[in-house]
Formats: C-alpha cells, sequence, structure tokens
C-alpha cells in the first residue's frame, strides 16, 4: 500500500515523513526541484507541535530557537506595552529557519526504504490512478485548477516583507510584535546575534525595500543593528477551500489553506492537520481497511469547520487591530491591555495559539 502526495513542500515532506514513520510507503510527485528555499524566511512553530515533531515526525532540537515570551506594542500608544504572553516553565514557541528544517528532512527521506521521488506533470498525468489515496499539497497545478478552485478568499491588500537582521549579542528569547500605522512588524529572535523580521504593509504597491530597511531601524526598540539581509517579499492573501476534496484526491498544505503572517500560524496549521490525517491513515491500517476516498472523507469531517473557526478568529483578531489603525484612537489598545492583564484571558490566548483550539 503507497500513499501518493503531490508537491514537495516544506508541509509536504513533513507529511511524507509522518506518514513513513508508519511503516508507509510515500511516494512524492514533484513539477520541479526545490534547489532554491529562501533564507530570510523562517517559522514559529508552537510547544505542542514542536514536541509532535520530535516524537512523531524528526528530531528538530538542534534547528530551535526557544522563544519565552512575547511582547505586543503599539504604535497607537507611542510604542507602550499592550500585552505580553509568558510561560514561566517552559518556551511560549520556538523559531527554525525554513530552509534549514526543508534540509533535514530532504536529508532525512531520501535514506528512507519507505520513499521514493518521482517527475510529474501533465505528460504523465495518469500516473496517480495507480494510487488509492493521492495528497495534493500544489496550490497551482493542473488538478489544483480543475479540482480545487472554490475558495473562501480574503485579499488583504497588503504585502509582507521578510528578511534577518545581525545584531549585537544579546539575550534573545523575547518575540515582539508591534501594530505600526503601516501594519503588523515583528521581531522573531533566531539567535543571541540574529533575528528574523516580518513586516505586513498595507497597500504597499510604492514601498521600496530600502525604505522597509529603514523603518525596521526605526521601529527596532531593542536592537543595535549591524546589518540587514536582502529583502524578500509576497503578496499576502488569506483562504480557505470549501471543499477538502474530490473523490479520493485530498487537499492539504498551502492548497487547503492560508492566512495572515501576523499570528505565525500558517505552518502550525499544517502541522495540526498532519496529526489529524496521520491518525485516520493509522487507524484505518490497525482495522485493515484500504486508505482510499474514505481517509479524505473522514479527514474533512473533522477538520473544515474547526478550520474556518480558527481562520475566522485570527482574522478578527487582525481586523481588530486593523480598526484601531484606521481610526488613529488607542480606545482598543487601552481595551486589550487591560483585559490581557487577567490571567485566565492570558491562559486562552496561549492555549489557542499552542493548540488552535480551546481544549
Amino acid at each position: 500500500m503507497t500513499v501518493c502526495i503531490i508537491g514537495n513542500s516544506l508541509s509536504a515532506l513533513t507529511l511524507a515523513k509522518a506518514i513513513v514513520k508508519q511503516n508507509i510507503y510515500v511516494d512524492v510527485l514533484y513539477s520541479k526541484k526545490n534547489s532554491y528555499i529562501n533564507k530570510t524566511r523562517t517559522i514559529g512553530i508552537s510547544k505542542s507541535n514542536t514536541d509532535y515533531l520530535n516524537k512523531h515526525v524528526i528530531n528538530v532540537n538542534k534547528l530551535l530557537w526557544k522563544i519565552k515570551k512575547i511582547e505586543i506594542f503599539s504604535d497607537n500608544l507611542n510604542k507602550e506595552k499592550i500585552a505580553d504572553f509568558v510561560n514561566d516553565d517552559e518556551q511560549v514557541f520556538s523559531m527554525i529557519k525554513n530552509h534549514q528544517l526543508y534540509q533535514l528532512l530532504d536529508e532525512n527521506l531520501s535514506k528512507n526504504k519507505y520513499f521514493d521521488l518521482k517527475l510529474f506533470s501533465n505528460k504523465n498525468s495518469s500516473l496517480i490512478s495507480n494510487y488509492d489515496l493521492v495528497i495534493n499539497c500544489e496550490y497551482s497545478n493542473f488538478i489544483s485548477k480543475k479540482y480545487f478552485s472554490k475558495k473562501i478568499i480574503k485579499d488583504y491588500d497588503s504585502k509582507a516583507f521578510t528578511t534577518i537582521i545581525t545584531h549585537e549579542k544579546i539575550l534573545n528569547d523575547v518575540a515582539v510584535q508591534i501594530f505600526s500605522d503601516k501594519g503588523p512588524l515583528a521581531f522573531l529572535p533566531i539567535s543571541n546575534t540574529q533575528t528574523s523580521v516580518v513586516y505586513s504593509v498595507y497597500n504597499s504597491l510604492n514601498e521600496k525595500k530600502e525604505n522597509i530597511k529603514k523603518i525596521i531601524r526605526n521601529k527596532n526598540l531593542k536592537y543595535k543593528i549591524k546589518k540587514i539581509d536582502e529583502i524578500s517579499s509576497f503578496d499576502l492573501k488569506a483562504f480557505n477551500l470549501r471543499s477538502y476534496h474530490f473523490k479520493n484526491i485530498l487537499a492539504f498544505g498551502d492548497l487547503l489553506h492560508k492566512i495572515h503572517p501576523f499570528a505565525g500560524q500558517g505552518f502550525n496549521m499544517s502541522i495540526r492537520d498532519t496529526k489529524y490525517l496521520v491518525n485516520i491513515i493509522k487507524e484505518k491500517i490497525d482495522l485493515g481497511l484500504p486508505l482510499d476516498e474514505s481517509v479524505s472523507i473522514e479527514f474533512e469531517n473533522s477538520l473544515r469547520h474547526k478550520n474556518f473557526i480558527f481562520l475566522s478568529g485570527l482574522d478578527l483578531i487582525y481586523e481588530f487591530f486593523n480598526i484601531e489603525r484606521n481610526f488613529k484612537n488607542n480606545y482598543l489598545g487601552k481595551s486589550v491591555q487591560l483585559i490581557s492583564k487577567y490571567p485566565e484571558i492570558n491562559k486562552i490566548f496561549k492555549q489557542i495559539a499552542d493548540k488552535g483550539v480551546l481544549i
């Protein structure tokens, strides 16, 4: 029995590694090799998800930089702190570089006897008919365009700029999120001398990369910056598929859902989806049942409503701060500042950020 995964993205390889750990054969079909992985991109991974990766996918401890506190500021409050989230006993989340995680998964899978990599295109599209379960992780291939075009889409009219700053050495385990007049700006530590920066800028068509570097220096609250790496950018849109599957083809990863990066939940959602999907696959195997369309149906029934609620909730938080920016007042920030001081509310926010749900 072999599972087919279309695409060789980070989400696809993570899922592939989780499945082969169950001693199930996985063929990854790719249209082109990921020869270049952007080295300015980083991922924040929640505590529960790093635990899952380490136990059920691959040990990533050597690649992680642990964050013990998140501080949130607002320009409307003259850079006064709105809230902070802290775990006294452990990290709130961890940072990891995209290209390092990708390389670790790629090298490990290439040595695994249950894994195979095959070139895939329109010319040999009939190849997928050989599999009872096909998991499509590619956003723009012909299968996605034909069967997975119906989405709930939101265009933020924004662009995300990412880079890494090198600075003088400090104890660097506190992440900072600033809700500025141009958009959310996050400083995410990845070592004591380097910090990842993600800046989501509204109406950014005329925004130049050199301006972004100047803004980063001006908004920076604590670093003595030595160097700012090359800046990368991408347009910001959020979407959620209306249907998760077509017959035995299941949508997954970036094809399934996408979210604004201000909350750092994109890859975390994919890891949570991986947990559900691998458990469904494992249960089918244990019961001697085939891996077919029933896997896709069960996955959609279990997760579609949960993902929709989670995505809607994060978008609501984004719009909450967007209202404050548009009206240039500090009433909302003051309100958040007040309620965030209650331990139970703080605990709820941390629970949602960590596990995606309240349980």
